[in-house]
């Protein structure tokens, strides 16, 4: 994400950037200031890198569908014409699903939109696939799925299998910098990119891509109708293994379910299955690539009994 964000400025020669509440884009000083999904993230580490906007992303659940548009044209149509000029706008960090937000799609209009913006002012588009990338979605980038280019793709975590690599990749015509601009110390390291090669010739060799979506599809038809039968879930989203569960004390209010997130995520795990919360009241479901449907199914029928416990 730093050299992303080096890259969208040293190419553009603007200075601003905008981004989105909910995104976690790290929590390096660039990608921190970048980020805004929880108060600890940020709390003491002021001032953070200048220039950063954020936007609100968009909220299916508790909006409607129409809140995808709207969205992304406030950035245009209100915040372009009062507070932030456009022509000194360098880039677009979204993600194509929200990790640490709540495990939430981007709408595909939404993404077309912001590809719209972009074009239209000579913004660059920056995709953060960290945690949605290398086949997690069922694609090879979760933004795949809305049809959309971004001009930077960044990559890391599942791409070298546990190895520590990152990769930040766009076209030669916009990483023009000058050697020496952009550096690291460890970075091209031979053992991770030998790890990121086995990555990728697995998930190609075994077609992880489609297990991952046949798999992710079963998790989703299990579960489509949770929001009906249980007391606590809200809304269940995701695209792939990427499944994300929100819980709510009332489906009228959708007030959070904060602490019953965390009671069930306890529960499963003294039952031997380990979720993760996501946001402030989301699970997220994020097992390995090459979980199986029965696999899948020992986990979906473990959440459901500690999400009838959690809601007594």
């Amino acid at each position: 994400i730093e050299c992303a964000l080096k890259l969208a400025r040293y190419h553009s020669g603007r200075q601003n950037i905008i981004a989105f509440f909910g995104a976690f884009h790290g929590r390096t000083m660039g990608a921190l200031s970048l980020t805004a999904s929880k108060p600890q993230q940020r709390r003491r580490f002021a001032p953070l890198v200048p220039g950063v906007t954020h936007v609100a992303y968009p909220d299916v659940y508790r909006k409607g569908e129409q809140d995808a548009l709207a969205c992304a044209r406030y950035i245009e149509e209100k915040l372009f014409k009062t507070t932030l000029p456009p022509e000194e706008v360098a880039a677009i960090f979204v993600e194509p699903v929200q990790g640490e937000g709540g495990y939430v799609p981007a709408p595909t209009v939404f993404m077309q939109e912001l590809r719209r913006i972009c074009d239209r002012h000579g913004i660059l588009l920056v995709a953060d696939e960290v945690q949605s990338g290398i086949g997690r979605t069922g694609k090879w980038w979760a933004i795949q799925h809305t049809g959309v280019q971004p001009d930077i793709v960044c990559m890391a975590k599942g791409i070298a299998s546990g190895m520590p690599l990152s990769v930040t990749l766009t076209k030669a015509e916009i990483m023009d910098w000058v050697p020496g601009s952009h550096a690291s110390t460890f970075g091209g390291n031979p053992v991770c990119i030998a790890s990121a090669l086995a990555t990728l010739d697995v998930i190609e060799r075994e077609g992880l891509l489609g297990n991952t979506e046949a798999v992710g599809n079963h998790m989703q038809r299990r579960m489509a109708d949770w929001p009906k039968k249980h007391k606590l879930v809200g809304d269940v989203r995701g695209r792939g293994l990427m499944i994300g569960v929100e819980l709510v004390k009332n489906k009228e209010t959708k007030e959070q379910a904060s602490a019953e997130r965390d009671r069930v995520v306890e529960l499963a795990f003294e039952r031997g299955v380990l979720f993760l919360g996501s946001g402030p009241n989301t699970i997220r479901i994020a097992p390995p690539l090459i979980t199986t449907k029965d696999q899948a199914d020992i986990a979906i029928d473990v959440l459901e009994e500690c999400l009838e416990m959690a809601g007594k």
